[in-house]
């Protein structure tokens, strides 16, 4: 319990202060969840609809396997994109390993099929409902696809904000292709582990609590900017 209190002091005069490594971790955290999080949903949103209204062989494979990916385990895919931008891999001469570049490629691959697994089973119900009428319509597939994203773009974004909690939390994969460099690619996950691992409790814990709170404020930031709780609509 003292150690949580500490937790929370420290947390306090961190923001507080302002301190300067505070902002650089959190905004290099920001600057990475997000950039994976668009592309990742940018990815994810049309190819989950196009599998809830597209009839093709093996298209329950394809879905099985996008559900089983869900639970990729994230130090697997470090590993991988490790290999893959190492100077030995194929992607070696582009240089990207230990950059911010190498972190969001990894997020990407580890929450798109997360967020395409979850647009699939929202866009599947809403098909169901819209079906009939879109096809007597003489609509095109991307009529269609536009049509149910639009109209599904609540549950769309209960769809993005779970990519995000995923993203934002992620340590694993994000040690391994960034490095936990300081003042490079030390972001908000990698400082608690090692803040942790040196024993800084107190510390570590006050920066579990900038995450989250981080966290929170960006959901509320997008169900705000989206108007998901407007008067008389839930």
């Amino acid at each position: 319990m003292n150690d949580i209190t500490q937790g929370l002091a420290e947390a306090a005069r961190l923001v507080v202060t302002r301190d300067p490594d505070l902002v650089n971790i959190s905004l290099l955290s920001l600057r990475v969840t997000l950039t994976a999080l668009v592309i990742a949903s940018a990815i994810a949103i049309p190819l989950g609809t196009m599998l809830a209204i597209q009839r093709f062989r093996f298209r329950r494979t394809v879905i099985a396997v996008l559900n089983a990916l869900m639970g990729l385990p994230p130090v697997v895919v470090g590993l991988v994109v490790y290999v893959m931008l190492s100077r030995a891999g194929p992607l070696g001469v582009l240089g990207l390993l230990f950059t911010p570049s190498a972190m969001i490629i990894a997020q990407v691959i580890i929450i798109t099929p997360l967020i395409a697994s979850v647009t699939h089973q929202a866009m599947r119900d809403l098909w169901a409902e819209y079906h009939d009428l879109l096809i007597s319509m003489n609509t095109t597939k991307a009529q269609r696809i536009a049509t149910l994203m639009w109209d599904g773009r609540r549950t769309l974004l209960t769809a993005t904000l779970a990519g995000f909690g995923r993203a934002i939390g992620e340590v694993g994969a994000i040690m391994i292709v960034g490095g936990n460099i300081d003042n490079a690619t030390r972001v908000l996950t990698t400082a608690i582990a090692l803040e942790t691992g040196k024993g800084n409790f107190a510390l570590a814990l006050g920066l579990g609590f900038v995450l989250i709170g981080l966290a929170i404020v960006v959901n509320l930031a997008i169900h705000a900017l989206s108007r998901t709780e407007r008067e008389g609509r839930w």
